[in-house]
């Protein structure tokens, strides 16, 4: 008796494939609006003459001058010489913040001793201290990094040591529970709920090392970087140089920060559960 068998869909079947999500192109095309919105108006201000050409140069030779100094011009030199400061007071910063906050935030009896003057002089604008670091340091690049450190260390310290203090009560019971010490519950637990608020802190800082640095190349001596080159430029009237040297010193900056927000994301990634 032959019984009847009933044939298996192939397994090679070819199997409709879902269409293709197009929510990130979306989200592309949007994030280019702004910019694009931005570039139309400034040209149709200057064709129309809203502002004179003299105080504002078109969009394209704006741009043309940006490209041809980035290109190996006296703009790279004066853009390196910023980053590098930028990033000696950033290393400053965070080598010496992140551990003291994290010290500061496991006692809190000993961060309370020093909050007063943590928080004066973090709400002290640092352009004013320009005099005092110049009686310190000199006019000399010393002194730009030292300011901008000093400045940058301040918001490292403050946001590592309240994420310390502010660590999810939860997680240090339950290892408390477990048995674990006070140094296991420091180093396993303490530090690396701290990590998300450092990195805001780390995020911070480093926009406010590149503040700093242009502000201190602007009115400390100097004879390189964004900051000498924007204020030196308009004294001259060259305002194509001038407009080219702030978008560089913003492009510089919205870079750092994108740079900090992809590591962010990579090293806390567990950040919100």
């Amino acid at each position: 008796m032959s019984a009847s068998v009933t044939p298996l869909p192939s397994m090679t079947a070819a199997r409709p494939m879902p269409p293709i999500p197009r929510r990130m192109d979306l989200s592309r095309a949007t994030a280019l609006l702004g910019p694009v919105l931005l570039l139309l108006i400034w040209d149709l201000v200057v064709r129309f003459k809203l502002i004179s050409p003299i105080l504002l140069p078109s969009p394209l030779a704006t741009l043309s001058a940006l490209a041809s100094g980035m290109a190996g011009g006296e703009l790279l030199y004066d853009f390196l010489y910023t980053l590098m400061r930028t990033l000696e007071a950033f290393a400053i910063a965070a080598v010496v913040g992140v551990p003291l906050g994290v010290l500061l935030g496991s006692n809190e009896r000993a961060y309370r001793s020093v909050e007063f003057v943590i928080d004066f002089f973090r709400s002290t604008p640092s352009s004013a201290l320009i005099p005092l670091f110049m009686m310190i340091f000199g006019v000399s690049d010393i002194n730009k990094v030292a300011i901008a450190a000093f400045g940058a260390l301040l918001i490292v310290l403050f946001n590592s040591a309240y994420g310390v203090m502010n660590a999810r009560k939860q997680r240090v019971m339950a290892a408390r529970v477990m048995g674990a010490s006070r140094w296991q519950v420091f180093k396993d637990v303490l530090i690396w709920e701290s990590l998300q608020p450092t990195f805001v802190g780390l995020r911070s800082a480093v926009s406010m090392s590149l503040v700093i640095v242009v502000v201190a190349e602007m009115f400390i001596g100097s004879e390189r970087g964004l900051g000498h080159r924007i204020i030196d430029s308009q004294q001259v009237m060259n305002v194509r140089d001038m407009y080219a040297s702030i978008l560089a010193s913003g492009a510089l900056g919205y870079a750092l920060n994108v740079l900090f927000l992809l590591l962010e994301k990579r090293i806390v990634h567990w950040s919100g559960r």
